[in-house]
């Protein structure tokens, strides 16, 4: 019978080497209040994959706390544009009761659901003799594609540089990486009456800002 001789070679070293390969189209995870994402939630906007980086624990207190706008103050002014285009100043609305809402970012579920919770109440605002003002970091563009595919019959404005939210003191959610959804109402003088904030449960502002007018 035949004998079998191997060389001293071991068997594993006959074979091919092989280093595992990296996915080079991996993406990280980011929260960005723009359209380029398919996944969302209450304001966020995710991308695929990887790993969320998440600032000091410092830097959000620092970012995300201390609020400028208090109740019985007068806010800071400002002019932005509406969903037409045209500059709105806060100044515009004085005479009149106003509720001044920051929202993170159109088209996001929970954005949607308050922008369609003041859309169902409008007339409850009107009634009361006050106007609903809503504010992101979304483009003009935007503002009127979401209006007019949600048939929004108030106004919104592009805050797209965030300095209204930042002079407004708006804070932060999850370490300062989601802009805040924070409602203010303003009486007829221009005075706060109410901030209110609530990040995932969106409709409550309306409830809150309603009861707020109704005793005005």
């Amino acid at each position: 019978m035949a004998s079998l001789s191997l060389p001293k070679h071991s068997l594993p070293s006959l074979l091919p080497t092989q280093t595992p390969k990296t996915p080079s189209n991996s993406k990280n995870l980011s929260i960005v209040p723009t359209k380029s994402s398919q996944s969302q939630f209450y304001g966020l906007k995710l991308s695929s994959y990887a790993s969320l980086s998440i600032p000091s624990a410092a830097s959000a207190l620092k970012t995300s706390i201390f609020a400028k706008v208090t109740k019985g103050g007068v806010p800071p002014s400002f002019t932005l544009k509406d969903q037409d285009g045209r500059n709105v100043s806060l100044s515009k609305f004085k005479g009149k009761p106003v509720v001044v809402y920051f929202y993170p970012a159109d088209e996001t579920p929970g954005c949607t659901k308050q922008a369609c919770a003041f859309r169902d109440s409008y007339e409850k605002f009107k009634k009361a003799g006050a106007e609903v003002v809503g504010i992101s970091g979304d483009d003009p563009s935007s503002h009127k594609a979401f209006a007019k595919k949600y048939r929004l019959p108030y106004t919104l404005l592009s805050d797209e540089s965030n300095n209204i939210r930042k002079e407004w003191g708006v804070p932060a959610d999850l370490f300062g990486t989601l802009p805040g959804r924070q409602t203010y109402v303003l009486d007829k003088k221009g005075v706060v009456q109410l901030i209110y904030n609530n990040q995932f449960q969106p409709e409550k502002h309306i409830d809150e800002t309603l009861k707020l007018l109704q005793s005005l």
